[in-house]
């Protein structure tokens, strides 16, 4: 008879990774990301533990959108006040200060919202630029353009 593996966070081996998103359209690279965090790559996945890696990304503020996204796809948000309901469109937030939150939107609402998308949320880092601040983890380059969605080869 054989038995389902469970892991134990002790037993989890993370390993940090490096994606430029230069001209990678961001749902196709969110989901890819979403999947290394979650950990679902790994044979050892478990559902109820973070057993995901640490995911760095540079050039945010290169990304593309298909179709008319890029212009015509807007983020909501509220105040809190009555009538306080606010928009932004992709174009706006890309062009703005922080064009990194465009990618921390798609991936954090692909993850299912608790406690473990918390944590799994701080593994994420996001950079507009080349440069980053984790050349000391030695992350590994990972090449998304190349990937296929569903055959995600990272072991």
């Amino acid at each position: 008879m054989t038995k389902t593996y469970v892991a134990k966070p002790s037993e989890i081996e993370k390993k940090w990774w490096i994606i430029d998103a230069q001209d990678l359209i961001v749902g196709r690279l969110a989901s890819i990301v979403a999947n290394i965090l979650r950990g679902k790559h790994k044979t050892t996945f478990t559902p109820n533990i973070d057993c995901g890696d640490h995911v760095v990304i540079i050039n945010a503020d290169k990304v593309k959108f298909s179709g008319k996204k890029y212009a015509e796809k807007l983020y909501y948000w509220h105040t809190g006040y009555p009538g306080g309901i606010k928009d932004r469109s992709a174009r706006q937030i890309i062009e703005g200060k922080h064009p990194e939150r465009i990618l921390e939107y798609a991936v954090s609402r692909m993850i299912s919202r608790g406690p473990l998308q918390r944590d799994l949320m701080v593994k994420l880092h996001i950079y507009k630029g080349n440069e980053h601040k984790h050349q000391g983890q030695n992350p590994q380059i990972l090449d998304v353009a190349k990937m296929n969605r569903k055959n995600i080869k990272t072991n």
